[in-house]
């Protein structure tokens, strides 16, 4: 009498499952990395308890602290430094010590890849800014949005200011010929966006010529459809138009999501930029 050995049932990966497991890693990595973790969660809360405890008292407008102005350009900030900066840096970073070129030769598709890249962003993202919000509730008395309308209104311009910074911190990611070169070369960028997009300073405040280059870029609009957000609805009248642009702040993200996904698709390297 022969027995059959019953045979191990295999089943291939779906791209479903490897996304997940990917995101994992991507997580993992980041809760791993101090260096990440302090960048992207105590330097911005360190800047809101710093300036809020500074200017925080000065009042902008009627009802309006500095420190409440402040929040929702740290709220704008935090995803373009997540989104853009740390995802820039990272990716450079990877490049560099061959980890994107051995993950290239893995079964593991290109759209998994940067699928989980996403996810962690936007988790990663969340994270922040339920924390400068706690902080500016709790320290600042700053007011949590109060109806439908305006969380909507959050969550498209967090949707879309993460969708554009993303997509041009992998775009960025590339241009960076090697990861000691990142940090020289983005952080005077994010700088500059930060001083003249109404996020360290009052936006009407800044020359006229700076704000027009800000409007260019996607900081001043997150910074200003956040603060159609957390501000009263009468602060529309302080902003530089005398509104909100909330259709001018939907077309430019939108135009940056495709800018960055056209340059990021034209552009991104898997290899280093001396490996031939």
């Amino acid at each position: 009498m022969t027995t059959t050995a019953p045979r191990a049932s295999s089943t291939a990966p779906t791209w479903a499952s490897m996304t997940r497991a990917r995101i994992v890693v991507e997580l993992k990595e980041f809760l791993r990395s101090r260096e990440q973790m302090v960048f992207i969660f105590f330097f911005p809360v360190m800047l809101l308890t710093l300036f809020g405890a500074v200017f925080g008292d000065a009042n902008i407008a009627p009802d309006v602290t500095f420190a409440q102005y402040f929040l929702p350009g740290m709220v704008a900030s935090g995803i373009l430094n997540t989104g853009f900066q740390s995802l820039a840096m990272s990716l450079a970073v990877d490049r560099d010590e061959d980890v994107l070129k051995r993950i290239h030769g893995t079964p593991l598709p290109q759209t998994a890849f940067f699928t989980a890249k996403i996810v962690q962003v936007l988790i990663v993202s969340v994270i922040q800014i339920a924390l400068l919000i706690a902080i500016g509730v709790a320290l600042y008395d700053a007011a949590m949005p109060s109806d439908a309308e305006h969380w909507w209104t959050f969550t498209w311009v967090f949707l879309l200011g993460t969708a554009a910074s993303t997509t041009l911190g992998i775009a960025t990611s590339s241009l960076l010929r090697n990861a000691k070169a990142g940090s020289a070369i983005i952080t005077p960028v994010v700088l500059v966006l930060q001083f003249t997009s109404g996020v360290f300073l009052v936006y009407t405040e800044v020359p006229t010529f700076l704000q027009r280059f800000a409007e260019i870029f996607p900081l001043k609009w997150l910074a200003q459809g956040m603060r159609s957000v957390f501000l009263p609805e009468d602060f529309a009248m302080a902003e530089a138009r005398g509104s909100w642009e909330h259709p001018a702040t939907a077309i430019v993200l939108a135009l940056w999501v495709v800018v960055g996904l056209f340059l990021a698709v034209r552009t991104f390297r898997w290899t280093r930029h001396d490996d031939n």
